[in-house]
């Protein structure tokens, strides 16, 4: 769940209106998403302890009371939390999971007055609990299945993929995609990564495909887009390294225009697929493992961003409404009032985004136990993350 992500899916909302781009396009696209993403938190937003090192009351694993512990050491208690640090210095964990990295983003300029998408990332030491700032990759991806991440070297296409040891911070293997990748993304199990290649670095944006853009006070300015250079993919199996190159051109709308810059492949769900967003009905086109378009799965028609998907038991799944129980097919209540639902941190709890009520934008990261009106803090309030570039974006392991 990335910016650009969030300004492709709003960018489609636009275009089923036909070709033409009106004025103010993606500023008033910002706006949209910000309305649909911006929803009140049901119930009193919990109180923030502004301390050093934040003591979480947790609940033993046995059910046996409550375990009182520090949160500012590297340790294996249940929730780890700095309720004081936004984006966070030290370690952050819930359950099974923790806070592997998080990144920022930023424009830079670049020759031709083009503009190029930079992705900063802060790695967590687990020797220190402290997250660094690791400046060797251009891109990042983990699932909270496993404790490896899949890393591309800056300057993109990059012509291999990194398998990053998150515990020691060292790459265990590097696997060759000579077609040049500029994407990658983890199956939900970690076992397989999709590397989408491209012809050119899918994150630069050209001053000669820019949109005229109005501020709120009436001030023009330039959006630059992106340029069709998606050639295809490879489905890479992580225990052997083999990897496998489909070709995948950019998808067209029905007015023939290419979704242009980056538009990487995922995994559905359960891992079986792969998916894009495009810019019309249903906003994903899902593809076999070897490219071939089949049908929308029927649990992920009405599928966006939303990237956690099923918990650890595959008893409830994340869409975006809220969670819904498989075994029932009814929705859980008291969670769809949440912002975002990132990561099951076990069976039965999430990590989420919770809005503060004394805000439209500033959010936090926090545990969200299903059937519960309150979730625990894990981080302070911050700026929103999906609406603007510089924010930040977490991503998450295994512990």
């Amino acid at each position: 769940m990335n910016v650009e992500e969030l300004l492709r899916d709003t960018l489609r909302e636009q275009a089923e209106d036909g070709p033409r781009t009106p004025p103010g396009f993606a500023d008033r696209v910002l706006a949209v998403r910000r309305r649909r993403r911006a929803r009140t938190i049901a119930g009193a937003a919990l109180a923030t302890v502004a301390a050093i090192a934040v003591t979480v009351a947790v609940p033993r694993l046995d059910g046996g009371g409550q375990d009182v512990r520090p949160a500012g050491r590297v340790d294996r208690s249940d929730i780890i939390a700095h309720t004081d640090q936004y984006p966070p210095r030290d370690m952050v964990a819930a359950g099974n999971i923790m806070l592997a990295a998080f990144s920022f983003q930023s424009l830079k300029k670049q020759s031709q007055k083009d503009e190029l998408l930079t992705r900063t990332y802060h790695r967590l030491n687990q020797r220190t609990g402290r997250y660094v700032e690791d400046t060797r990759w251009s891109v990042m991806d983990t699932v909270p299945s496993s404790r490896t991440a899949a890393v591309l070297e800056r300057g993109l296409p990059a012509q291999r993929v990194g398998l990053l040891d998150l515990a020691t911070g060292e790459i265990r293997r590097w696997i060759p995609v000579p077609q040049g990748v500029g994407g990658v993304a983890l199956s939900p199990d970690g076992k397989k990564i999709v590397a989408t290649t491209y012809s050119s670095d899918p994150d630069r944006r050209y001053w000669s495909r820019r949109i005229k853009t109005s501020g709120p006070d009436g001030e023009n300015g330039w959006w630059l887009q992106g340029v069709a250079c998606r050639t295809g993919f490879s489905v890479i199996d992580v225990a052997s390294g083999h990897a496998t190159w489909h070709r995948a051109p950019d998808w067209k709308d029905p007015w023939g225009r290419p979704t242009g810059g980056r538009s990487d492949f995922r995994f559905s769900a359960d891992g079986a697929l792969l998916y894009e967003h495009i810019t019309t009905q249903p906003h994903r086109q899902y593809h076999d493992l070897s490219g071939r378009s089949v049908a929308t799965p029927a649990n992920e028609v009405k599928f966006e961003l939303e990237r956690a998907g099923y918990s650890p038991d595959k008893k409830y799944l994340v869409h975006p409404s809220g969670v819904r129980d498989m075994t029932t097919g009814k929705e859980v209540p008291k969670v769809s009032d949440y912002m975002a639902l990132l990561a099951w941190a076990d069976n039965k709890r999430l990590i989420v985004f919770e809005n503060s009520r004394n805000g439209d934008h500033p959010h936090r990261l926090a545990l969200l136990t299903l059937g519960s009106s309150k979730a625990v803090p894990l981080t302070a309030y911050g700026s929103q993350l999906m609406t603007e570039l510089g924010s930040w974006a977490p991503l998450f392991s295994a512990r």
